[in-house]
């Protein structure tokens, strides 16, 4: 069992920066494939990104290379989601995401409750 909480949104000017960061429960945070996904109104939830246990590969989606950054510290089951160069596009419900498959894995074993980000033009 793995739970994950999400804090850091908020709302942010076009151009500004944001850090989400995904608190997960256990020791053992190394065993998951950590990810971030969004999801606007109106929108499918697409993924943003994810990263795997040791944090030697990751995969961001075209809309967001080169301005996000996917992290992860083991030792405080922590994954991050740094955000830079922010548009009004990114607005979205973002939401972290673990599973025991590889970080290519198309679908995911446990969610976070999701947190807000609002990106004004």
């Amino acid at each position: 069992q793995v739970q994950l909480v999400e804090s850091g949104g908020g709302l942010v000017q076009a151009g500004g920066s944001l850090r989400l960061s995904c608190a997960a429960s256990g020791r053992t945070a190394s065993t998951y494939t950590m990810g971030w996904f969004r999801q606007a109104p109106g929108k499918e939830r697409e993924r943003v990104a994810a990263m795997s246990r040791t944090g030697g590969s990751t995969l961001y989606a075209d809309s967001v290379k080169g301005r996000f950054t996917i992290s992860r510290d083991n030792a405080k089951n922590t994954c991050y989601l740094q955000m830079n160069s922010l548009k009004p596009e990114d607005t979205a419900v973002y939401y972290c995401a673990a599973t025991w498959r590889s970080y290519d894995a198309s679908t995911y074993d446990y969610w976070g409750q999701g947190t807000q980000v609002t990106v004004s033009s």
